[in-house]
């Protein structure tokens, strides 16, 4: 009795695993462990993409900086730099390089002009007489933020702390370099549109012209920037990181009037007469203003 009891127990504990059970699980594992290191190396060549994406980039970035507006944020009006200051400059420029992490995000949206003269962008309601001369004739628009990045930042304040007049070229490089970084993406935007048979006015940003700086903070809700670019604002309506721009750029059917492009504009616009950084044309009281330029120390518009 326990004999047969044993072996209907035996019986009953193989009846659980078949022959070859064991084969088929391995050979299963195996596919796993194959599809795991496919997958491994899939993500791993698409960071090695989005990193050979960043470098160039960034290389672009550096690339495309305007050394005058450097010099110009510098205080060197008509006053040719020394050998030594260019290359300090070239320095302040390929070190910022290694710290850049360029984020840029935008939306279009349907735009139009309230019959109180408001400026109705969708997400939000504005006013402006120099925005509405800028965006006269366009049906959408595109609002973006763009930012260099948090390491930007952070060497900026290393060298405040450690050495200060290679620190006050870094700010003056930097406000440059996103301005750079948004006439790149600019450039981008606008072959993007040329192929739809459009044309984009230059961009403007809060705190421009009589475009209240206020508006920021419309512009961070509306593209949800901390999520989407890492951007925020302070209570006093500057952004973090420093060295990031704002800025809505009108589309139209008909090539801009104003002199400019959608990449690098004049501020025929802007009423800032008394602006530092103020660029005057011969027999002219033109000025160009920069989206980066609210001061060589900072990437943010300030209040004027």
């Amino acid at each position: 009795m326990m004999k047969g009891s044993r072996k209907q127990e035996s019986t009953a504990g193989r009846a659980g695993c078949q022959p070859g059970d064991g084969k088929q699980d391995s050979l299963q594992s195996r596919k796993r462990g194959k599809m795991e290191k496919d997958t491994e190396k899939q993500t791993e060549k698409r960071k090695k993409e989005r990193e050979l994406e960043n470098r160039t980039l960034e290389a672009q970035i550096a690339g495309s900086t305007n050394r005058r507006e450097i010099f110009r944020y510098l205080g060197y009006r008509g006053k040719r730099p020394e050998r030594r200051e260019e290359e300090l400059v070239e320095s302040c420029i390929e070190e910022l390089s290694g710290f850049l992490s360029p984020r840029f995000y935008g939306r279009e949206y349907p735009f139009s002009v309230s019959q109180d003269g408001s400026l109705d962008f969708t997400c939000f309601q504005a006013r402006s007489e120099s925005l509405r001369k800028n965006l006269e004739g366009c049906r959408q628009v595109f609002l973006f933020g763009a930012t260099l990045g948090a390491g930007v930042d952070l060497l900026l304040r290393r060298y405040s702390a450690i050495e200060m007049s290679r620190a006050v070229v870094m700010q003056a490089a930097a406000a440059a370099m996103i301005e750079a970084y948004c006439n790149l993406e600019n450039r981008r935007l606008a072959e993007e549109y040329g192929r739809r048979g459009l044309y984009l006015r230059p961009r403007f940003s809060p705190g421009y012209g009589d475009f209240s700086l206020e508006y920021q903070r419309s512009f961070a809700s509306a593209l949800e920037l901390e999520k989407r670019a890492g951007i925020t604002l302070t209570d006093s309506l500057l952004m973090v990181p420093s060295k990031s721009v704002t800025a809505v750029i009108g589309i139209g059917s008909e090539a801009c009037s104003q002199a400019g492009t959608a990449g690098g504009r004049s501020c025929e616009a802007c009423q800032k007469e008394d602006c530092m950084y103020r660029e005057r044309k011969e027999g002219s009281k033109g000025q160009v203003s920069r989206s980066a330029a609210g001061r060589a120390g900072t990437g943010n518009r300030q209040r004027k």
